[in-house]
C-alpha cells in the first residue's frame, strides 16, 4: 500500500464540520480483497488492537465493527478505523471517519479521519497502513514501540489542563479559537479587532513589567508592602553567610526559595536550625542565583485566583503526602498513589505525580522515616514542604470562605503587581477569618496562575476558573467581527471587491480576499490568488480588521477547509461546470456540495442565485434561524415571487433599476447607468453581481443609502478589480481584458462584446490545463460560436504536455464552426495578443481572456506599438 496524499482539512469542509485529515491510499495489491478473503486477519487485528472489537458502526451497533471485519469489510474502511483507534489509544480520542474510492482509479480511496491533534493525526495513519499491510500479508507487528512514540507525540503537542479550560470555557461563550502554534499554547480567542491571545493562563492584556515583578518575589513583598498586604519579613541574599545572618535577625523559622523561581521549585519551610537553612540554600540554588530567606508563617497554605479584577477561586492546597496502612511501604504507598488515572506527568492531567527525590528523602529524615519505611496505619507521611499541585500536591475547594476583606486584599494585591489574571498565595491559620486577625501574610503572587486545583479540586465545589479569565479578558463580546463569505464558479471577485468598498466607505476597517490578493482597509497586502484558508486566517488576524469580506473559492474549501467555524453571511452566486475532475469533484452536483460549505456554515443569512436550480437547492439545508435572500435578474422569477410572498427578502432587476424587496415594500436603490460597472447596462453579468453585492450587504445589516453609495461609487478597472472587465482603448479598438476562462464566462464576455460596437468582435483565448478535456473542447465550441474570430493560446499546461491544452480547444472549435479561416493557433500568449489586435480594425471589439496580469498585454503590444502600451500601463497604475 501507498499514501499517494495528504492534506489537513483545518476548517468546516464536505466531509464534517471538524478538522479532519484527508489521505489518499493506493491499495496496490490488495485492491479488492476483503477481511474475509484473509482467515487471520480479524483476529490478528483484534488481538493487537482490542479495543476496536468496541467500535460502532454507523447503525450504532456495540461491537459492530468486529462484526463487521468478520462478515468481510475492505481494507481502506480497516485503515480508517484503525487510525481513529490509534489515536484514542494515544489519548487523544476522536470518532468521525469516512472512506470513499476515488471516481475511475481503481485502487484508491480517500480516507477522511478526524483529528484532535494535528501532529499526531498523520503518524497514526501511517502506522495504520503499516498495521493493515502487515497483518493482511500475514505477517507479525509489534506494536508496543510505535504506539508508546505516538504517546509521546500526544503528550508533547496536548494542550495543556489549564489553557484546556480557557479554551473551553471560550467556545461555551461561542468565541473562535485557533492555535496560533503547533508547539506552544498559544491561542488568538476572536477574529480582528476583537482578538484577543492566551497562552495558558497569561493574556495579551498580561503585562510584560507585571509578570517581571511577579518573578521578582523581593520586589513583590515591597510592593505589596506598600499597598498595605501583609507579607512576611525578610531579605534577598546571594550567600549562605548572608542567609544565615538573616535568619539570625528574624529571629524565628525560615523559609528558603529562589528569588525568581515558580511552581515551588527550590522552596523548604520551616527551617530552624543553621544546617537546615544551609541544606534549604544549597536546595535552592540550584532552582536560582538570589535567594530569599523570609520568616515561616504558619498555617495552611491557599491559592486565591485574581480573575479581571474579582476573586474567582480559592483553594486550600495540600502537600504531597500518603497516608500509612501498617502494611506498606511509603515508596510503595507513594508508587500506589501515582497509579490514580488522575496524576501525571507535568500539567497535563488533573494531578500530578509525586516523586521520591532528595528533596522528598531529607523531609522524611526529619518524620523519621525511610522510602521503605512502614508507617503506622493512619499516619500523615508529608513528601513536599510546599503545596503546589506541580509537585504532587492536593487541593479543595475553599472559596466560599473568604471574607470581604480578603476578596478586596487580593485583588489589591493583584492590581498593585499589575496582573489581569493573578494567583496570590495566602498561608494562614484559617481563611475564614481576615489576616489581620491571625497573622497570615500574602507569601507570593503568581502570574500564569495553574487552575487545575480550581477546576478539578480534590474536594469541595469545582469552579469554572477558564471561564473567570475569559469573562475577564472578552468581557461580553464574543470576539467575532461581521464576516460575508462568497463562493460561486463566476463573479466571485467582482462580488467581494463591490461589498468591501461599500463596507469601506462606511468607516470600518475591511479585510478582503481576492484571486488578486488580500487587502486590508483598501491597501494590497498580499500578492496572489487568495481566495483560500491561508489569506482569510490574514484578514482574521489582522488585529484592526472590524469586518472580513472573503472570497472563497472550491480550491480553497477542498484543501484546507474553511478559514472560520461560522460566518454571518453565506453567498453562492452560481454553480457552473469548472474545475470538474479534480479532487473528486466529477460533476457539476458535485460542485454545488462544494460550494455548499459556505452557506451552511452562515448564522445570519445565506444569499443565492434565484435562477441556479442548484444554488436554490442549497436552501433546503440551511439551518431554520438563518435568513434566505434571493437575487435575480428577472422580477418574474417564481422561485423569487414565492420568497416575497412568504415574507423573505430580495433584490431584484426592474426598469433598469435595482430593487430591494420583501413581502410590504418594494424600494428602487439605485438605477444601472449610475453605476460604473454596469457599463450602461451592457455589462448584465456585473448587474447580476451588483444585485448579489445588495443582497449581501443588505444581509449583514448595511443600509439602503450605504448600499447605493456603494454600488454607484465602484469602479471596476485595472487598478481597483484587475482582469475584471478592464476597457481600454487601442487606437480605436476597444479591448477587454478579463479572466474568463469557463464557457459561462466567454459566453457573458461576448454578450458584452456585441453591446458595444457595431464592428466585429475577436477573442485571444485560452483555459487551464487542468480541466477535463470535454472541459476544454466546450470552451472552443463556445468561442468559436460567439466571436467573429478566436486566436487560441497554450495558458498554463497544470500537468499536461505544452500544446496539449491548446490542441483540445481548437478541436472543440472546429466541432463548431468547422476548419476555418477565422480560427487562429498561436501557441505563444504575446504572439497571440499581437495577432488578435492585428485582425481588428477601428469599431471592432477584441477580449483578450484568462490572462495573468493587464500589464500582459501592454508587454505584449509594446513591440507595435509602444504608444498604448505606456497609455494603458499608465492606466493601471
Amino acid at each position: 500500500m501507498q499514501i499517494l496524499e495528504q492534506r489537513f482539512l483545518r476548517g468546516p469542509n464536505i466531509h464534517a464540520d471538524t478538522p479532519c485529515l484527508l489521505s489518499v491510499l493506493d491499495l496496490e495489491d490488495l485492491y479488492g480483497v476483503s477481511t474475509r478473503e484473509l482467515p487471520q486477519f480479524t483476529e490478528a487485528l483484534l488481538n493487537l488492537l482490542p479495543s476496536l472489537a468496541d467500535y460502532l458502526v454507523p447503525t450504532g451497533q456495540p461491537g459492530g465493527f468486529a462484526q463487521r471485519l468478520r462478515e468481510g469489510t475492505y481494507l481502506a474502511r480497516v485503515i480508517e478505523h484503525v487510525t481513529l483507534g490509534l489515536q484514542c489509544l494515544a489519548g487523544a480520542p476522536v470518532a468521525f471517519g469516512r472512506t470513499r474510492p476515488v471516481t475511475g482509479e481503481p485502487g484508491l480511496y480517500r480516507i477522511v479521519c478526524a483529528y484532535q491533534i494535528e501532529k499526531l493525526a498523520q503518524p497514526a495513519f501511517a502506522l495504520a497502513v503499516e498495521i493493515v499491510d502487515a497483518l493482511a500479508h500475514d505477517e507479525p507487528f509489534e506494536l508496543e514501540a510505535p504506539l508508546q512514540e505516538l504517546r509521546e507525540l500526544a503528550e508533547h503537542y496536548a494542550i495543556g489542563t489549564s489553557t484546556a479550560a480557557v479554551l473551553a470555557a471560550a467556545r461555551e461563550r461561542n468565541i473562535p479559537v485557533q492555535r496560533i502554534t503547533e508547539d506552544a499554547n498559544l491561542f488568538q480567542l476572536g477574529w480582528g479587532v476583537k482578538q484577543k491571545r492566551i497562552q495558558a493562563t497569561i493574556t495579551g492584556d498580561t503585562s510584560n513589567i507585571a509578570v517581571r515583578i511577579a518573578s521578582d518575589k523581593q520586589l513583590t513583598k515591597q510592593l505589596l508592602a506598600e499597598a498595605g498586604v501583609p507579607v512576611p519579613k525578610g531579605e534577598t541574599v546571594g550567600s549562605i553567610e548572608e542567609a544565615l545572618s538573616v535568619a539570625r535577625r528574624l529571629d524565628a523559622p525560615v523559609t528558603v526559595k529562589p528569588l525568581d523561581a515558580n511552581q515551588g521549585k527550590g522552596v523548604t519551610v520551616n527551617c530552624r536550625s543553621a544546617a537546615e537553612i544551609e541544606q534549604a540554600y544549597a536546595f535552592a540554588r540550584k532552582h536560582g542565583r538570589r535567594i530569599i530567606v523570609e520568616r515561616f508563617i504558619e498555617g495552611e497554605d491557599y491559592r486565591v485566583l485574581v480573575a479581571g479584577g474579582k476573586v474567582a477561586a480559592a483553594s486550600r492546597r495540600h502537600p504531597a503526602h500518603v497516608v500509612g496502612d501498617g502494611q506498606t511501604s511509603i515508596q510503595d504507598l507513594v508508587a500506589r498513589e501515582n497509579e490514580n488515572p488522575a496524576r501525571g506527568e507535568g500539567h497535563t492531567n488533573i494531578l500530578t505525580q509525586i516523586r521520591i527525590d532528595a528533596h522528598a528523602e531529607d523531609l522524611l529524615r526529619k518524620q523519621g522515616y525511610a522510602p521503605d519505611a512502614v508507617p503506622p496505619e493512619g499516619a500523615t507521611v508529608w513528601l513536599r514542604g510546599n503545596a503546589n499541585l506541580s509537585t504532587g500536591g492536593t487541593a479543595e475547594d475553599v472559596t466560599d470562605l473568604l471574607p470581604e476583606s480578603t476578596q478586596r486584599l487580593c485583588v489589591r494585591a493583584a492590581s498593585k503587581i499589575g496582573l489581569d489574571v493573578a494567583g496570590i498565595d495566602i498561608v494562614c491559620r484559617d481563611i475564614s477569618q481576615p489576616l489581620a486577625e491571625q497573622g497570615g501574610a500574602v507569601i507570593e503572587v503568581n502570574a500564569a496562575p495553574g487552575i487545575r486545583m480550581h477546576q478539578y479540586p480534590g474536594s469541595g465545589t469545582p469552579r469554572d476558573a477558564g471561564d473567570a479569565i475569559v469573562d475577564g479578558l472578552m468581557g461580553n463580546s464574543d470576539g467575532r467581527i461581521p464576516i460575508i463569505a462568497c463562493t460561486g464558479t463566476n463573479g466571485k471577485t467582482t462580488t467581494t471587491l463591490l461589498m468591501a468598498h461599500t463596507a469601506r466607505l462606511t468607516g470600518r476597517v475591511t479585510g478582503a480576499t481576492t484571486t488578486h490578493g488580500v487587502y486590508v482597509d483598501g491597501k494590497q497586502i498580499v500578492k496572489g490568488d487568495c481566495t483560500g484558508y491561508w489569506s482569510a486566517r490574514t484578514v482574521l488576524a489582522s488585529p484592526d480588521v472590524e469586518i472580513a469580506v472573503l472570497e472563497t473559492a472550491r480550491g480553497g474549501i477542498l484543501k484546507r477547509g474553511l478559514a472560520f467555524d461560522k460566518c454571518d453571511v453565506g453567498m453562492v452566486l452560481n454553480v457552473s461546470p469548472d474545475h470538474l475532475g479534480l479532487d473528486g469533484v466529477d460533476t457539476v452536483e458535485d460542485l454545488a456540495q462544494v460550494k455548499a460549505v459556505v452557506p451552511l456554515s452562515a448564522t445570519r443569512a445565506v444569499v443565492l442565485n434565484a435562477e441556479d436550480a442548484l444554488c436554490v437547492a442549497m436552501a433546503r439545508r440551511v439551518h431554520p434561524d438563518v435568513e434566505i435572500i434571493y437575487f435575480s435578474m428577472e422580477a418574474d422569477n417564481p422561485v423569487l415571487l414565492r420568497h416575497l410572498e412568504e415574507g423573505g427578502r430580495a433584490t431584484y432587476l426592474q426598469d433598469n433599476a435595482i430593487v430591494i424587496a420583501d413581502a410590504t415594500y418594494h424600494q428602487q436603490l439605485v438605477r444601472v447607468e449610475s453605476m460604473p460597472i454596469a457599463m450602461g447596462g451592457r455589462a448584465r453579468y456585473n448587474i447580476a453581481n451588483s444585485l448579489a453585492a445588495a443582497a449581501g450587504l443588505l444581509a449583514a445589516g448595511f443600509s439602503n443609502l450605504q448600499i447605493a453609495t456603494g454600488l454607484s461609487t465602484f469602479v471596476s478597472d485595472g487598478k481597483n478589480n484587475p482582469l475584471r472587465t478592464n476597457v481600454f482603448d487601442v487606437r480605436g479598438v476597444t479591448v477587454i481584458i478579463d479572466y474568463a476562462h469557463n464557457p459561462a464566462a466567454y459566453r457573458a464576455m461576448a454578450e458584452l462584446g456585441r453591446s458595444l460596437l457595431p464592428g466585429q468582435l475577436v477573442g485571444v483565448i485560452s483555459a487551464p490545463g487542468d480541466r477535463r478535456d470535454d472541459d476544454l473542447r466546450e470552451v472552443g465550441r463556445v468561442c468559436a460560436a460567439s466571436y467573429d474570430e478566436i486566436v487560441v493560446y497554450e495558458s498554463a499546461s497544470r500537468g499536461r504536455a505544452h500544446g496539449e491544452t491548446l490542441d483540445l480547444i481548437m478541436q472543440g472549435a472546429e466541432e463548431a464552426v468547422g476548419k476555418s479561416d477565422t480560427l487562429h493557433r498561436v501557441p505563444d500568449v504575446a504572439e497571440a495578443a499581437r495577432r488578435g489586435l492585428a485582425l481588428c480594425q477601428r469599431g471592432d471589439v477584441l477580449l483578450f481572456s484568462c490572462a495573468t496580469t493587464v500589464k500582459d498585454f501592454a508587454d505584449a503590444i509594446r513591440t507595435v506599438d509602444p504608444e498604448s502600451a505606456e497609455k494603458i500601463e499608465a492606466q493601471i497604475g
